[in-house]
This record gives structure tokens, C-alpha cells and sequence, in this order.
């Protein structure tokens, strides 16, 4: 059975591959597993089919032989423990990169969402001047610890994993902000996941869906 997926027929992201749908669709490229996406709109979102899959009615969602699974960070998991190309073969190693699977949503992601949003639809918000400048720090104190634990290597610990996937995903949400710029190596590393052939894949489909989107009638 094919695995089917899904993603908003009209990302708020206006294409720039930032919605959770990246997240999975980049991690079933790496691994050369073909899939199916389910496009749904925000109204259908909320409805009772798509609420069976995903209880919270967010995306994306994964199914495949009767197994439906939401949280993009578990659906990667499972990607990676049943297809090789994601995880280390080496015990601590995969531990390793489930480790930072974990760091980048939980603590990564966080940081980085509330500085971003912050900067985008807060502007008019009488306490924006004050606050700005806390969550920005924050972000830069997430990016330098990330510099100094990646130093001069090209992923987090040894090869390309799940890890480095979830955490490059992240911290794509910052290009607009002029923060990576500040950590030129941290910067260099989302740039080389950006330059990954399933990447590029990944993004060219998830951006001829919104392409599509702004063409209909």
C-alpha cells in the first residue's frame, strides 16, 4: 500500500516549505519511499474525517497498511526505524540521532516558532520593542550553542541523520530574520541539507502544490 500523507492545499507559508509537511515529505526522500499526498483545507481540517486521523486537526498525517500516525516528529521516527537512510546502523549512534530528533522540537523549535511568529504578526502589539528583543536573544543563545557543538564537522555526529533533518528543518524558519547569518557555520549547515537532492525534491513538490493553489479559479 502506498503511503499517503497530508498537507494544506494553500500553505500559509506562501510555498517556502516551512509548514510540518516538509518535515516529512524530505524524510520519505531520503529514505526513496514513494507517497501519496491528501491535500485539505483549513475547513477540512476540522472535520470529522480528517479529525479521525489527527485528533487535533493540524497536519501532517501518515498512513500506511492501516497504520495512521500525526506529530511529524513520530512520523519520521517510524520512517527511519523501518527504512534505511536515516538512522546510523550503530546503537549509540541511532540513540544519538533520536536525541537530536527530540532537541529539535523540543527545544530548538520553540524557541525559534515564538521569535518568528513574534517578528511577523505581533508588530502592532504595544509591548512588540520590549519583547522582540528577549525572544531574539534567545534564539541567538539556541544558535551558538549549536555552533559550538557543531564546530567545523558537517553534521551533527558523523553522518547525515534524522537528527540533522529535523533540526536544518527548524532552523530554515530563521532565513528571513538575518540570525543565521550571525553563526556562519550554522548557517553553512542548513545550507548543505538544503543542497540534499531529496531536499530539493521535497521542496520543488511541496511548492507546485501552492503553485497550483494561487493558479485555480
Amino acid at each position: 500500500m502506498t503511503i499517503t500523507i497530508t498537507a494544506f492545499q494553500a500553505s500559509p507559508d506562501r510555498g517556502r516549505g516551512l509548514a510540518r509537511d516538509m518535515h516529512v515529505r524530505w524524510a520519505l526522500e531520503e529514505v526513496g519511499q514513494p507517497y501519496d499526498v491528501r491535500l485539505v483545507t483549513f475547513a477540512e481540517m476540522k472535520q470529522p474525517a480528517h479529525l479521525a486521523r489527527h485528533p487535533f486537526g493540524q497536519i501532517p498525517t501518515y498512513e500506511e497498511n492501516g497504520l495512521t500516525l500525526f506529530e511529524s516528529g513520530a512520523i519520521i521516527l517510524h520512517i527511519a526505524e523501518h527504512h534505511p537512510g536515516l538512522f546510523p546502523e550503530e546503537p549509540d549512534a541511532r540513540a544519538r540521532a533520536i536525541m537530536w530528533m527530540f532537541a529539535a522540537l523540543s527545544t530548538i523549535e520553540p524557541v525559534v516558532v515564538e521569535f518568528t511568529t513574534t517578528l511577523i504578526f505581533d508588530r502592532d502589539r504595544p509591548w512588540y520593542a520590549d519583547r522582540l528583543p528577549v525572544l531574539q536573544d534567545r534564539a541567538r543563545t539556541r544558535l551558538g550553542q549549536l555552533a559550538e557543538r557543531l564546530g567545523d564537522a558537517d553534521w551533527l555526529d558523523g553522518e547525515f541523520s534524522a537528527g540533522d533533518l529535523l533540526v536544518i528543518d527548524v532552523l530554515r524558519r530563521l532565513a528571513s530574520s538575518g540570525l543565521l547569518d550571525e553563526f556562519p557555520t550554522v548557517a553553512a549547515y542548513v545550507a548543505r541539507g538544503e543542497a540534499r537532492p531529496a531536499f530539493q525534491r521535497a521542496f520543488a513538490d511541496q511548492l507546485a502544490v501552492f503553485t497550483a493553489s494561487q493558479a485555480a479559479p
